[in-house]
């Protein structure tokens, strides 16, 4: 029976690993925008981005092929764009909890950045690491039949106007407003899906996936994505901020426009089931190892933080 938890265990590691040895040292100067950057990296987190992005890889490789052969195809390219993504998704958060934002004091169980470090580091902090992770990201080549800068522009169409951004903007325009479920659509599937659709791609094309790899893989993303915020709406609603580790309830107090508040907590479960169905159905087509992308669809809708 497949491990999740020990899976976890050793991706995160190697994750973290990766992260200390690359991230600027806390002494490196500038010395406070730097220990700003691995305060909010190392604060704690589900690492869920860059272990979907390790666990697409393996997903996508020829099963036919050996095990070595297969573990060199992506290699250092699949951590890399995993490291690129997880230092982009901790930008998102510290603008996320900003004054300005969504006036956060906690996440992940820990005062927010701009509490320890001030508003102005907590903004440059989260500049530098959205520029660190494209820095990375152009070392890489990715594998034929894709043209060498694909992942950068995986990451990028993700992360942009029309992705995270473009989702937070909406979000916040939505605040008070009346419940509409095209708009919550909108937010959810931009603000939060695009980057985890983005973490399972991007494994895949470092793995050389083909048009029906990519395609099953980019419809896993989309539903796994979905379902995470419907799920993180039932929680912000329904748990405490003890177990949550940031503030519970605080999306009604704002007047944030969820999935909860537009359709209610039992369609908003069933419809999170429904979605992470969706997202193991798609996996069929892949010739890997599927078990990991499935484990961690059934552990994102039963999770409680």
């Amino acid at each position: 029976m497949f491990d999740l938890q020990h899976y976890l265990d050793n991706n995160i590691q190697l994750i973290n690993t990766a992260l200390d040895r690359r991230l600027p040292a806390e002494t490196e100067r500038p010395a406070a925008l730097h220990k700003a950057m691995r305060y909010s990296v190392f604060s704690g987190g589900k690492r869920l981005r860059p272990v979907l992005c390790l666990a697409a890889a393996e997903a996508s490789l020829q099963a036919n092929l050996p095990a070595p052969e297969r573990l060199r195809q992506a290699g250092d390219t699949a951590l890399t764009a995993a490291l690129a993504i997880e230092i982009l998704h901790t930008y998102t958060l510290i603008h996320d909890d900003l004054p300005s934002m969504d006036d956060d004091t906690l996440r992940r169980g820990q005062p927010t950045l701009h509490i320890v470090a001030g508003e102005a580091n907590a903004i440059l902090a989260g500049d530098a690491l959205l520029t660190l992770a494209f820095e990375w990201l152009a070392e890489l080549h990715a594998p034929p039949p894709y043209p060498p800068n694909q992942l950068s522009l995986e990451l990028a169409h993700a992360a942009g106007s029309r992705g995270v951004v473009g989702g937070q903007a909406e979000d916040l325009a939505a605040e008070g407003r009346a419940a509409d479920p095209d708009t919550v659509d909108y937010i959810h599937r931009h603000k939060t899906a695009a980057l985890l659709r983005a973490a399972v791609r991007m494994g895949g094309i470092t793995a050389g996936a083909g048009d029906s790899a990519l395609a099953a893989l980019t419809a896993y993303g989309d539903a796994i994505g979905l379902a995470f915020q419907i799920v993180d709406d039932i929680l912000n609603e329904t748990s405490t901020a003890a177990t949550l580790g940031k503030a519970a309830g605080s999306d009604r107090q704002h007047g944030k426009m969820t999935y909860v508040a537009v359709h209610g907590l039992a369609t908003a479960r069933e419809r999170a089931r429904q979605l992470t169905e969706d997202a193991m159905t798609a996996l069929l087509p892949l010739s890997g190892n599927r078990e990991p992308l499935t484990a961690l669809a059934r552990w994102m809708i039963e999770r409680t933080y």
